[in-house]
């Protein structure tokens, strides 16, 4: 049933104190408290960082490169994501930032910025056509993607079929470094500056792409750790940067829709909020809807678990940035392919068993366990629902008696049956058993 897929996303167990705050948040229900302890289970988790925005105790971490990868090629290059700009109250100077990027040890910087302007321009072209599902779903965000993947199997022909614009923007740049120093392909290191957890997932276990451009994804913490400290004393500007608004805008939620020039289009951020539309979809209630922008992270990329500000003050940052900015500049030589490999493929985690008639049985008992249940969803058992304890009992994972209250039916079954029939037990644990049942009455 357990499907292995490569994931950013890790537990540090020591760090974890079973306070449920990721059970309860988790779009997927792939997290379990169990002794204590959560646990992730893989075959269902996105890696949309949702459980390490909201870990208090930050046991929930992103597994990136560090910079020291950056010796293992001879020319590395900085792939540097919109929302990057947004990190720096000098956010008007993008050459400022970008030479930074060189004081630190790149050789290079290519802005994906410059992707997203490419395949807003193909997105505007397939939208002319008659070909594509309405409403299409955009293509970006490996989370959702991976999400639709997983839970809205039937979804997966919206999806349009456009590469996103790190893989885009990682081929532009080791073709360019290539013609520019006369370097081999392998001798080129392409290093995307991240914001987000799903985006390092993609590259080693990509949803529509069979092999990334991308050499290694470094956390944007990370980095901007290290340049927060140097770029201040950056003598001497170059001038690198290529982007134009319309790239740029795609750091922000509604910037992706905006280049798309959909003329009816919805903008949706934040993972549960985009499950919400992703029903509404499949429930046929957006068939007036041309083209849906779909973003895991709330704000969009800005607003990603591993951004270092504010996700509010980097919007403001990058669409104040935008109004310096041409429309659109230079332009990917169109040999670099916008299409993307393959389509997403479902992945069937959620099934109960490959038999059929297994399968129906399971169902049904999830159901007679559900009724039983309390129905309060309070996650004490572990599980974040009851009908997902329901589901883990029948998989063999948990046992009816996690939930607290069906527990406490049972003991109190028990102590009636131990009074009514005169059975001897320690005065001191009678008593303490009656004064918790007062306590809580």
């Amino acid at each position: 049933m357990e499907q292995s897929y490569w994931h950013s996303v890790t537990l540090d167990r020591d760090a974890c104190r079973g306070c449920t705050n990721c059970l309860k948040q988790c779009p997927t229900q792939a997290i379990r408290v169990q002794h204590g302890k959560a646990k992730i289970l893989k075959e269902r988790c996105i890696d949309c960082g949702e459980c390490i925005r909201v870990c208090p105790y930050h046991a929930k971490q992103a597994v990136t490169d560090k910079l020291a990868c950056l010796q293992g090629y001879e020319y590395t290059i900085a792939l540097v994501a919109p929302a990057f700009y947004g990190q720096f109250s000098r956010t008007e100077d993008c050459d400022l930032i970008l030479t930074a990027l060189l004081e630190i040890g790149f050789d290079d910087v290519f802005e994906v910025a410059r992707g997203a302007q490419e395949i807003s321009m193909a997105t505007r072209e397939l939208l002319e056509g008659e070909e594509l599902l309405k409403p299409v779903i955009s293509s970006a965000c490996p989370a959702v993607s991976r999400m639709i993947a997983v839970r809205f199997p039937n979804l997966i022909n919206h999806i349009i079929p456009l590469r996103s614009p790190m893989e885009l923007s990682a081929q532009a740049a080791r073709v360019e470094a290539m013609k520019k120093t006369g370097r081999k392909m392998e001798e080129i290191g392409v290093f995307f500056i991240s914001p987000c957890a799903a985006k390092a997932t993609a590259v080693k276990d990509g949803i529509t792409v069979r092999k990334s451009h991308v050499d290694g994804v470094i956390s944007m913490k990370e980095v901007y750790l290290r340049m927060a400290q140097q770029i201040g004393s950056v003598k001497e500007v170059k001038k690198l940067s290529k982007a134009g608004s319309v790239g740029a805008l795609w750091a922000t939620s509604g910037g992706e829709a905006k280049g798309s020039r959909a003329l009816r289009s919805i903008s949706v951020d934040g993972i549960h909020n985009v499950i919400k539309v992703l029903e509404d979809i499949e429930d046929d209630k957006l068939s007036d809807i041309e083209y849906v922008e779909a973003l895991a992270c709330p704000g969009g990329c800005v607003g990603g678990p591993l951004a270092a500000e504010n996700n509010f003050v980097a919007q403001s940052r990058i669409k104040r940035l935008c109004r310096e900015l041409p429309e659109e500049n230079d332009l990917i030589p169109p040999e670099i392919p916008r299409l993307w490999d393959g389509a997403p493929v479902y992945r069937p985690v959620m099934e109960l068993n490959k038999d059929l008639g297994k399968a129906m049985e399971m169902a049904m008992a999830i159901e007679d366990l559900a009724e039983r249940l309390p129905g309060l969803d309070c996650g004490s058992c572990g599980s974040p629902s009851c009908r997902a304890l329901a589901e883990d009992i029948v998989r063999g994972y948990a046992q009816e008696t996690d939930c607290i209250f069906v527990m406490r039916e049972q003991l109190n079954d028990i102590l009636e049956h131990v009074k009514k029939n005169n059975i001897a037990i320690p005065q001191e644990l009678l008593e303490g058993w009656e004064n918790d049942g007062q306590k809580e009455g």
